[in-house]
């Protein structure tokens, strides 16, 4: 019971914060103190960045600013996510709130109740919507960026700087993101963007996290119980099996089973006598890991399933599902598959009847009713939700998902288990790092259902479990910018700044804010060495003469001599050419009033110290060149390429748009200067709608590393092959002005998807586009989505009506069957 003070101190709270009490009176759960501090500074006007684990309830805080601005009459909020996914499951929440007429969504291929006072939304479509200058910015009071972290990713990652520099400043903004390292230094940016921003960091889990490791089919945990907290100190029985064969591990076992069966009574074979230790030799046996079947099985003894098993491979998870089917693996009862068959059968009625087996349906259902799933961006979306959904429910018990799981949606187990502790990264097997084991293992543990959670780590042969232990014990990771000027954002700025605001802006960037920081860091160590340099030259002074004058001949002779040693290839003349100067210096040296100096070598070492700082400060000093303005300087590059190509006209600051340059302000994506300028070039004139659809995948498709150039062959016929090789050549011309300009350039256009996606446009059955595009139907609607995104552009900007006629035509080519179904 609360003592009086308490009770007095808790009312006084209440009383000055009266719409935080009133919200949280209508929470399942009691609200955490960073949910309360993040509630009570939105309270008093301020905008919030809020850092926590996965799982803590951060989005409360988010949901608060909703409640807020549903108090007063026209106000509204912008809910913004980093994926689609994730938009479609909080609108659901929010309509179960606030009501359908209350909530709209927006996603590029979807719009519902857009001009609703609550709409959630892709972050893209909120920094569209700014450089529109849209009518539905207006009474808005609150921006919920969830995910905040993605902007760090280094393909989408500037659109979030986007938005926060851009916003209204009377909007309050609440950034919403996973535990980082350095989220005082993306507090302290925000609060000099958009001011009065409060940076509150929980490192709580409201769940605890148990580690374990499983070794055969023992679940050992991660950490000596015993050393505390604090010292996190890993199991020694961990370490000793490290060090011992796999065959001494078994004897151990052997001994544990035997001791423990004579105490109970039971004959027991008697493991090996001999009290020598065994010889570690090549052909020791394993230690065997558990078939999956029997770890599922061992977990759904210890009562700790739902669980997520992280596998990272697709063909990884399909076939630890299909292992589960071989093994006869059942987990639900009777009732349970009934009202999976139920609620399955209502999600996917929509779905064409020829498609379903197309789509491996029935199996899929039958796995779904056994309780496994699989869980990757190769499923179609509608069946990712439903997996989604089921699992929620605890109708599905064992899920294996790739890494994509793990990326904010909430889907939280019981138990996570990692199979391994390294992945491929397109190029390599690498090791996973801390922030991905935090948010891999963040899935553990449900709020309001389990007392805690648990990480399972699966042995494997030479596992350091001091490696997996740190990777448990650092939570956090750093968050850097990824922000970089685009030519879609160079008009834009241009176009409602000036160039000299434009700059200014861009380097109110965090990345140029961490840059700058950097920066004092570099000038301090400059100013330090300075210090240094000064007292080195004091020390090397000589009354015979200026000894750094000397110690400059013998710097530059030894240097050289080492030159003529290791170059003994040099062309005669240089050699030639380079034994005069040594020879010069040489007699220099020898002259020096220095050189007869008896403290000459005292001198030297002084001298040898302040060089080898003083080349060190150099290279410093250069760095801080290089950074002061680094993303004002890539603009000034961008703005130089779209003068180039007469984008934009007039001279320094005096520079406006011209017709070309406002259709660029309307391109969005990747390839937006190569799209504007393919429209102005009128190249994609006279193509019918399936291949103006095959077209627009070739400028969004990335292919897979290992896929092969498919050159002409399965390449669309007719017109498409002229207008692709006119805008591979314009491509060509493009990347040419942009590597003379200092910028990246971009990769050649992927043409590996352009025939299926022309069969598909016309009316083909998935069946036959699925095998044109030897890929997933989960990737395929993918793809099909971003190819509708340009379409929907093209049919807008498109100046020659035949084309924007054309793009609206194959719109409804792409999205038909499970790409409509998707986009729903």
């Amino acid at each position: 019971m609360s003592s009086p003070a308490e009770r007095y101190a808790a009312a006084r709270d209440a009383a000055a914060h009266p719409e935080t009490t009133a919200f949280a009176a209508r929470q399942r759960f009691d609200l955490d103190p960073f949910q309360i501090e993040g509630c009570h500074a939105l309270e008093r006007g301020r905008s919030v960045l809020v850092a926590a684990p996965t799982g803590a309830g951060k989005t409360v805080v988010g949901e608060f600013a909703i409640h807020l601005a549903m108090q007063t009459p026209g106000d509204k909020a912008f809910y913004t996510t980093p994926m689609k996914a994730l938009s479609n499951q909080k609108f659901r929440e929010l309509v179960d709130v606030y009501g359908a007429d209350q909530v709209g969504l927006l996603t590029g291929d979807t719009n519902i109740n857009g001009n609703a006072r609550i709409v959630v939304m892709t972050t893209e479509v909120l920094r569209n919507m700014i450089y529109a200058a849209s009518a539905a910015l207006r009474d808005l009071r609150y921006v919920i960026m969830d995910e905040v972290h993605y902007l760090a990713d280094r393909f989408r990652g500037a659109v979030w700087e986007e938005v926060i520099i851009h916003l209204p400043s009377a909007v309050r903004l609440v950034s919403l993101s996973a535990t980082v390292s350095n989220a005082e230094e993306f507090g302290d940016w925000l609060d000099t963007v958009r001011g009065d921003t409060e940076v509150i960091v929980s490192e709580i889990r409201p769940v605890p996290l148990e580690q374990h490791v499983l070794v055969r089919d023992d679940l050992l945990p991660l950490f000596d119980d015993r050393a505390g907290i604090a010292t996190a100190q890993v199991n020694q029985e961990l370490m000793r099996i490290r060090s011992f064969t796999g065959s001494h591990y078994d004897q151990n076992r052997r001994a544990q089973s035997y001791r423990s069966n004579r105490h109970a009574g039971r004959n027991a074979p008697r493991p090996n006598k001999g009290g020598r230790r065994p010889v570690r030799s090549a052909n020791v046996r394993r230690i065997e890991r558990m078939d999956r079947p029997d770890v599922v099985r061992l977990l759904e003894r210890t009562n700790l399933l739902p669980a997520i098993f992280f596998i990272f491979s697709r063909v990884g998870c399909d076939a630890a599902v299909q292992q589960m089917r071989r093994a006869g693996m059942r987990l639900t009862t009777a009732e349970e598959r009934a009202q999976i068959r139920e609620f399955v059968h209502e999600r996917t009625r929509n779905l064409q009847d020829e498609d379903l087996g197309v789509l491996g349906y029935f199996e899929w259902l039958d796995n779904l009713e056994r309780g496994v799933a699989s869980h990757h961006a190769g499923l179609l979306p509608a069946f990712k939700e439903v997996v989604e959904e089921l699992f929620r429910r605890k109708l599905v018990k064992v899920v294996f998902a790739t890494e994509t799981l793990a990326l904010g949606i909430n889907m939280p187990a019981r138990t996570v288990v990692l199979e391994k502790m390294e992945k491929f990264n397109g190029e390599a097997r690498v090791a996973i790092t801390s922030g991905e084991y935090t948010q891999l293992t963040g899935r553990a543990g449900r709020r309001g259902i389990d007392v805690e959670g648990h990480a399972v780590v699966q042995w494997t042969e030479g596992m350091d479990p001091q490696a997996v232990a740190a990777l448990a014990s650092r939570r956090t990771y750093p968050l850097n910018s990824s922000f970089r000027p685009t030519y879609n954002m160079a008009v834009n700025l241009i176009d409602m700044f000036g160039r000299a605001r434009a700059r200014q802006v861009l380097e109110s960037s965090f990345a140029q804010f961490q840059a700058d920081r950097a920066v004092v860091g570099l000038a301090r160590q400059v100013r330090e060495a300075e210090e240094s340099l000064a007292g080195y030259l004091s020390a090397m002074e000589c009354d015979r003469g200026d000894f750094a004058d000397y110690a400059g001949i013998r710097r530059e002779l030894s240097d050289l001599e080492k030159k003529n040693r290791q170059d003994a290839s040099a062309p005669k003349g240089a050699r030639e050419k380079r034994l005069k100067r040594i020879q010069s210096l040489r007699t220099r040296m020898q002259r020096h009033s220095c050189h007869n100096c008896p403290d000459r070598e005292a001198h030297a070492r002084w001298a040898e110290r302040y060089w080898k700082l003083k080349r060190q400060t150099d290279r410093t000093r250069k760095q801080i060149e290089t950074r002061t303005g680094t993303v004002a300087r890539v603009f000034d590059r961008v703005v130089e390429v779209l003068f180039a190509l007469e984008y934009v006209t007039g001279a320094d600051d005096e520079i406006h748009l011209t017709e070309a340059g406002r259709t660029m302000r309307r391109i969005y994506g990747e390839r937006d200067l190569l799209v504007a300028e393919s429209l102005r070039q009128g190249l994609w004139k006279g193509l019918d709608a399936p291949s103006l659809a095959a077209m627009a995948c070739c400028l969004v498709y990335e292919p897979r590393r290992d896929e092969a150039g498919s050159g002409e062959r399965g390449l669309p016929r007719g017109a498409f092959r002229g207008a692709f090789a006119k805008t591979s050549e314009l491509w060509a011309e493009l990347d040419d002005l942009e590597q003379d300009h200092h910028l990246p350039g971009s990769e050649p256009l992927a043409s590996g998807l352009a025939g299926a996606m022309h069969a598909w446009a016309r009316g083909a059955l998935l069946d036959r586009v699925l095998i044109d595009a030897d890929m997933a139907a989960g990737d395929f609607v993918r793809w099909a989505k971003q190819t509708i995104d340009l379409l929907d552009q093209l049919s807008i900007v498109a100046e020659d009506g035949d084309v924007a006629r054309t793009a609206r035509q194959a719109l409804d080519g792409v999205r038909r069957g499970i790409v409509a179904y998707s986009t729903m």
